[in-house]
């Protein structure tokens, strides 16, 4: 994760110097950054704090700011939108007595860095989200951590709030998993439940929160020099008809005839997203149960591109067979994948 520290004293900036030290050694890339006046050499300058606070906000997965909870607030505040996409800000007074995370607690992973900061620092971590300091099972934290695309963060308000309640949560999953904990219960009777599978359109609880997986491989393919809005309306077309959530979607993949293909080019840059492509034998090569056309294998020498595709990529199972929208081929399929329901408790 790419992490900025930002100091504002001398006292501060000794510190930041220190967390940088730490996050790095555990593998974050992380740079530190002081105001123009302090004199420590090891950390790059600035003068204008909300306009550094801009570009490390967008820039960043983390921020981790040395001084007052104040400073911290108003620089961010302008820039705060969504708890599933803003970074962790985190802040730790410049004596490392506190550690505090005041953003993105369990989705951007704040309370989980501001435990490991303070472990090693020697400082007192203030955790103050309701299900951590209740010892309940967190949903957003378990989406965080089995990396699942949660599809509506209104209703995982919801079963937060019957979690504290001391309600049970009901609990369906087509993925394999352990032990549910305590706070769920593996019945569909319940009015309100989690469910983790491939579409957004499975409703097994009256009241659902579904949990996607955010491992599917798309496989394409698609007419010489389709236009890219075509192409991008056919693809999020078929992934929403079919229950799939974009933000689910890896990676894409198809055959290397379509290496420079714009659209697909174009798409991929557009939404900074890996594209891999595979060789007409490699595709030929891949078992399974394919749905063939003689047109296809005439002009690209493999029976069907993209749902060979996409079980190539992923290594996986199709979780749905080729669909067609103007020119363009779409099928799905998902990796391997275990959840670790013990993810949902700090």
């Amino acid at each position: 994760m790419k992490t900025a520290v930002l100091a504002f004293t001398e006292k501060g900036g000794e510190t930041a110097v220190k967390i940088t030290e730490i996050l790095e050694k555990s593998g974050y890339s992380c740079e530190g950054y002081a105001y123009k006046s302090v004199a420590n050499e090891r950390l790059t300058k600035f003068d204008n704090l909300a306009e550094a606070a801009e570009l490390l906000f967008k820039a960043c997965g983390a921020l981790v700011f040395v001084g007052a909870c104040g400073i911290a607030v108003r620089a961010v505040a302008p820039f705060v939108k969504r708890k599933d996409t803003d970074p962790a800000i985190v802040v730790v007074d410049e004596k490392h007595r506190f550690c505090i995370p005041i953003l993105s607690g369990h989705l951007g992973g704040a309370n989980e860095l501001a435990e490991e900061i303070a472990d090693e620092l020697g400082a007192v971590p203030v955790i103050t989200t309701a299900t951590d300091i209740n010892g309940k099972f967190a949903v957003d934290m378990f989406a965080a951590h089995n990396d699942l695309h949660i599809c509506s963060l209104k209703t995982a308000k919801l079963i937060s709030s019957a979690i504290l309640r001391g309600e049970k949560i009901g609990f369906y999953s087509d993925i394999p998993h352990g032990e549910l904990p305590e706070e769920l219960i593996g019945d569909t009777k319940t009015p309100l439940g989690i469910c983790v599978s491939y579409s957004s359109n499975d409703k097994p609880f009256e009241e659902t929160l579904n949990l996607v997986p955010k491992n599917i491989v798309i496989g394409i393919g698609c007419r010489k020099d389709i236009d890219i809005r075509a192409f991008e309306s056919s693809v999020k077309g078929v992934l929403a008809e079919r229950g799939v959530p974009f933000d689910a979607v890896e990676s894409i993949a198809t055959i290397d005839l379509k290496r420079e293909e714009p659209a697909i080019t174009v798409f991929c840059d557009l939404h900074n997203m890996k594209a891999e492509f595979f060789t007409a034998g490699a595709l030929a090569a891949v078992p399974g149960d394919f749905s063939a056309s003689e047109f296809v294998e005439a002009v690209t020498g493999v029976d069907n591109v993209c749902e060979r595709s996409a079980v190539h990529a992923s290594g996986g199972q199709l979780i749905f067979r080729k669909q067609i929208i103007n020119g363009v081929t779409v099928a799905a399929a998902a990796k391997e994948y275990e959840l670790d329901l013990s993810k949902g408790k700090l």
